[in-house]
This record gives C-alpha cells, sequence and structure tokens, in this order.
C-alpha cells in the first residue's frame, strides 16, 4: 500500500519537497579544474542514500556544495526546498549536517557534553532546551554515560559516535557521512551501523566501504569524473561487476551478495 500524501488543513493534498535536490550542477576550482560536469541528484525524506566513486570522482565537491562551501558554477542545489544560497547559509547549514572522515575535524571542546552543546548552542538554543537537546543526541548514539569525558580519552568508533551526535544536537534535515566506516575495527563498525540504521534519518553517505554502503543504503548513486555515471538499487549496482570494474570499484575478495 501506498504511502499517502500530505493534507493541508483544507484536506487539499500537498506535495513534501524533496530533502535534497540537485540539478545540472558543474563547478570548477580556481585552478581551472573541473570537478563537476552537471550533477542531478534527488533524495526524498527518509531516504538513505550512498554515494560511491573512485578517488578523484567528485564525490568530496559535490558535498561542500550541499552546505555552501562550494558555489555552483551553474545549476542549483535546494534542502528540503530551502536553495542554496547565500542568504540562506545558516539555515541551510542547520538543514545539512555533515559528519567528516576525521573526528578531529569536529571534537575540540573539554568534554563531550561541551562538543555536542557548541553546534545548538551557535543556532540559539539555551538552558534546559539546549540540554535536552544534548541528552537526546549522546542517548541516539549510545554515548550518555561519556558526556563529561574528554573526547580525546575515546575510542576510535566512541569519537565517530560524538561527531555523529554533535551533528545530531543540531536536529538536521539530512545526514551527510563522509566515509564514515573508515579506520574503524568490525566493532565499532557493526556499532555505528546499528546507531545509524537507528536514526531515522534522511542520509546521504559518501563511502568506498561498498558492503557497508549495501547494509546501510537500500540505493546507491555512483559518481566518477563529474558526472552520475548510475543510480539504483544498491544491490543491482554491486552485483554489475563491469560497472565497477569500469570505475576501479571493487568488492572484498571472497564478499558475496547472496
Amino acid at each position: 500500500m501506498g504511502v499517502m500524501p500530505e493534507t493541508a488543513a483544507d484536506d487539499t493534498p500537498t506535495t513534501r519537497p524533496p530533502a535534497l535536490l540537485v540539478e545540472g550542477l558543474a563547478y570548477a576550482y580556481p585552478d581551472g579544474h573541473q570537478a563537476l560536469f552537471g550533477i542531478d541528484l534527488r533524495v526524498e525524506p527518509g531516504e538513505r542514500v550512498a554515494v560511491l566513486g573512485p578517488n578523484g570522482a567528485g564525490k568530496t565537491t559535490l558535498v561542500l556544495h550541499l552546505n555552501g562551501v562550494h558555489t555552483p558554477g551553474a545549476g542549483r542545489v535546494a534542502v528540503a526546498g530551502l536553495p542554496v544560497a547565500k542568504a540562506n547559509l545558516r539555515e541551510v547549514r542547520r538543514r545539512v549536517g555533515i559528519v567528516f572522515q576525521d573526528p578531529d575535524d569536529q571534537l575540540f571542546m573539554p568534554t563531550v557534553r561541551e562538543d555536542v552543546a557548541f553546534g545548538p548552542a551557535n543556532f540559539g538554543l539555551r538552558g534546559a532546551e539546549l540540554d535536552a537537546r544534548v541528552a537526546a543526541a549522546l542517548a541516539a548514539v549510545g554515548m550518555a554515560e561519556h558526556a563529561d569525558r574528554s573526547p580525546m580519552h575515546l575510542s576510535g568508533g566512541q569519537r565517530r559516535r560524538v561527531a555523529l551526535a554533535t551533528v545530531l544536537a543540531c536536529d538536521p534535515e539530512v545526514l551527510v557521512l563522509d566515509e564514515p566506516s573508515a579506520n574503524l575495527e568490525p566493532v565499532a563498525r557493526r556499532e555505528l551501523a546499528e546507531v545509524l540504521l537507528g536514526l531515522g534519518r534522511t542520509t546521504l553517505m559518501v563511502t568506498h566501504d561498498l558492503p557497508y554502503a549495501l547494509q546501510l543504503c537500500p540505493r546507491s548513486v555512483l559518481v566518477d569524473e563529474g558526472v552520475v555515471v548510475a543510480d539504483g538499487p544498491t544491490r543491482e549496482l554491486l552485483a554489475d561487476t563491469a560497472l565497477l570494474a569500469a570505475h576501479r570499484l571493487e568488492l572484498p575478495f571472497g564478499f558475496r551478495l547472496d
């Protein structure tokens, strides 16, 4: 059974805008290197989508357009209907939460609690509302008992989860993960996957980890040389060995899709 569209007070059907809309996105760096040649991507609310591709494919450049770090040379980006433009950057950066590959890029306060509070406090939350937001974010990633510890004293997997909490505390519309499984031991990798699957958030995950993409994202987009070369169910893309080989991707030795 399909999901009924939302209705307004007068029972007129309304359509939610996509969580993320990228249309004709092109970008060249100041040195003249053209990184993106016309990316189109639509992510609906609640979807979990993996962005796959070899090094230098344009994945990171794409991500940096989602919260306005880069300005398109052509095309446009919108988050939940809000154009990513200079006048909207503060709200865009609340709506798009990016969890970077290295937790050191996000953890810099004396305690876990202070790190998680930093973002929502910057957006104006104070007092009990701020405390509740921090507590909820830490609970969501299973790190509530470590609130008063220094992030520097945590394991790599715990630090990755705290970095995720710092973003969740801002209540983003879209969660963007940059290589979330990189350098994690198997147990930490599994724990993070369980957290991510339990969030129920619109998620865009940039990864080289094809089994992790299969585990977490029903849909994948393959980007290479600045364009989208494939977009479909993750299992189908990973089963296409010729497609993976053509774009310098491969599953781990012995990994089976069935």
